[in-house]
C-alpha cells in the first residue's frame, strides 16, 4: 500500500491565484517564476531574500525558460515570446499554432537538447481542441493531436523518455525519444493507468534518479512514482487543485507546488482556503535544474 503523508510543509507564497501553473527555478538568480494563466500574470520570489514581483502580461501564458541571462521564453495564448529580464519587454519570437484562435498554451518544459514540448488546450477544455508540439529554435513538429488537456510534459533524466498526459484520459504515456534532439523514435506506451481513478494526473517532473512527482489535481496532493510507474508515496498538501510542482534550491533538492482556485463554489472555497496558494513540501530530494531553450 503506498505511504500518505500528512501535509508537512509551508506556504511559500500566500496569494490566492485562479490557476497558478507553470513553475520553473533559475538557479542563477535563486528565483522561482511561476504564472497564474487566467490572471495574465508572471509571478517570481528570490527565495533568499523573500522579495516578490508579480509582471501583468497582456496574453495568457503558461511555461517560463531561461535562454541565459539576458532573456526569457514564454510560451503562450499566441504562441512563443522573448522576454527581457531586466526590464520585462516581451517580443514575439514564432506562432506555433495556427488556425486554432480558441487555444491557448498549457503545461510545458525544455528537453535536454534545448527544445520545447509545450501543449495547447482549448480556452474552455473542448474536447480534442489541443496538441502537444517540439520546438528546436524555430523549427516547429507536431507530436500528438487532438490532446484536451495537456499536462505532465517531462523527460528522463538521460533525456531518452518523454513523458505526456492527457489530463481527460487520465492516462500518463511514456515515448522514446533521440537524446540529441528530444524528439520521438518510437509510439507512446501506458506507463500509469490513472483512468477512473480520484483526481487528474496534471503537471511532473522528473529527478535525478528517473522518479516521477506529479501533482494530482483535485486531489491535493503529489505523488512519487519510480521509473517503472510503482507509486511510492503521496504527499497532501493543504489545497484540493494542485497543478504542478518544480525542483527549487541551488542544490535543487525541494519541491514547491503551485495550485489553482478556478472553478470553485464560494461554498467550496470556504473549505479549501489555501486554494491558489504555492507550496515548498519540507522534504529532500534529488532534484534537476531546467535546461535552457535553444534559440
Amino acid at each position: 500500500m503506498t505511504a500518505t503523508q500528512q501535509f508537512q510543509g509551508s506556504v511559500l507564497c500566500d496569494a490566492k491565484l485562479k490557476l497558478g501553473e507553470g513553475p520553473s527555478y533559475d538557479p542563477a538568480t535563486d528565483t522561482l517564476w511561476w504564472f497564474d494563466i487566467v490572471g495574465k500574470a508572471l509571478h517570481a520570489l528570490n527565495l533568499e531574500t523573500g522579495g516578490k514581483q508579480v509582471h501583468a502580461l497582456p496574453v495568457m501564458a503558461s511555461v517560463i525558460a531561461t535562454i541565459d541571462d539576458r532573456r526569457q521564453l514564454l510560451a503562450t495564448e499566441q504562441g512563443l515570446y522573448l522576454r527581457d529580464t531586466a526590464s520585462g519587454a516581451l517580443s514575439h519570437h514564432l506562432q506555433f499554432e495556427t488556425g486554432r484562435p480558441g487555444n491557448r498554451s498549457n503545461d510545458g518544459r525544455v528537453h535536454q537538447s534545448g527544445a520545447l514540448w509545450v501543449g495547447t488546450m482549448g480556452k474552455t477544455a473542448a474536447p480534442g481542441a489541443g496538441a502537444i508540439y517540439h520546438i528546436a529554435g524555430t523549427t516547429v513538429t507536431s507530436l500528438f493531436d487532438t490532446v484536451s488537456i495537456p499536462n505532465a510534459i517531462c523527460f528522463s533524466p538521460d533525456g531518452a523518455i518523454g513523458y505526456f498526459v492527457d489530463t481527460k484520459v487520465n492516462t500518463l504515456m511514456q515515448v522514446a525519444l533521440d537524446p540529441a534532439t528530444g524528439l520521438p523514435t518510437g509510439k507512446p506506451s501506458v506507463l500509469i493507468d490513472g483512468a477512473g481513478k480520484p483526481g487528474g494526473i496534471d503537471g511532473a517532473i522528473c529527478d535525478a534518479d528517473g522518479g516521477i512527482w506529479n501533482a494530482r489535481w483535485g486531489e491535493g496532493a503529489l505523488d512519487h512514482y519510480d521509473a517503472g510507474g510503482r507509486q511510492l508515496a503521496r504527499y497532501l498538501l493543504p489545497a484540493k487543485q494542485t497543478t504542478c510542482p518544480a525542483f527549487i534550491g541551488r542544490n535543487a533538492d525541494r519541491i514547491a507546488v503551485t495550485s489553482a482556485s478556478e472553478g470553485l463554489t464560494a461554498d467550496q472555497l470556504a473549505a479549501d482556503p489555501q486554494a491558489g496558494a504555492t507550496f515548498v513540501l519540507d522534504i529532500t530530494v534529488r532534484g534537476r535544474h531546467e535546461p535552457a531553450f535553444r534559440l
